[in-house]
């Protein structure tokens, strides 16, 4: 009889050794839910929804818009523009003094007052008639007669080349000094009064320097 050693066990084939696990019987979700009653699925909905909604009231607000600048109305001098219309009455040697028409318009916004006007040159006073100061509303044009006399022709310029005119606006937005200035027919104009004021002398002057003729001899 030929030996042949012990006889090793053998494992049952149930055996738990040697066996990978690749999966799991257990009741998967959908087969757990399809077991439950249907008052208890109808209260796990509500728990549910009631969940949700209580997240959404606890969430941060979106940020809001910042407001919204309110729009200024335009500066006036953006607005407003002066046009020469002409002489009204010319200066003469005896009485140096002359008016002028402009017309004043004022394109968008609230009204504009215009006042202080003045010539622009030292010797020259200005006055508007009527009234010292004139309101022209947006998308109007209102005339001035400007009355301008020569107080003194010392420095004068007797031939300005762009002679100009010193105004306070005022509206809404601010009150701005400007300046306008002009050429062409207000140059001409204009040095026409100053050559009248300062060219010819006054009858007045004319007396004067007889009187002083008189006492040199």
């Amino acid at each position: 009889m030929s030996g042949i050693g012990p006889v090793e066990p053998v494992e049952p084939a149930e055996s738990e050794h040697g066996h990978d696990v690749v999966g799991s019987d257990a009741p998967r979700l959908s087969d757990r839910w399809n077991r439950l009653s249907s008052r208890t699925r109808t209260a796990t909905l509500g728990a549910a929804a009631l969940g949700v909604t209580a997240a959404l009231l606890f969430l941060p607000a979106p940020p809001s818009a910042a407001p919204r600048k309110p729009d200024l109305p335009p500066w006036p001098a953006n607005v407003t523009s002066f046009s020469y219309a002409g002489v009204a009455r010319r200066a003469t040697p005896a009485s140096p003094v002359a008016t002028f028409r402009f017309d004043i318009s004022v394109r968008s916004g609230p009204p504009v007052t215009v006042s202080a006007i003045k010539a622009g040159f030292t010797g020259l006073h200005a006055r508007t008639a009527p009234n010292s100061s004139i309101t022209v509303r947006a998308g109007t044009t209102r005339r001035i007669a400007l009355e301008i006399s020569v107080s003194g022709c010392s420095g004068l310029p007797l031939n300005p080349d762009l002679p100009f005119l010193d105004v306070t606006l005022r509206n809404k937005r601010a009150i701005q000094d400007h300046s306008f200035i002009f050429d062409g027919t207000y140059a001409r104009d204009l040095s026409e009064l100053l050559h009248t004021a300062c060219d010819t002398p006054r009858p007045g002057a004319r007396q004067d320097q007889a009187e002083v003729g008189v006492l040199k001899m």
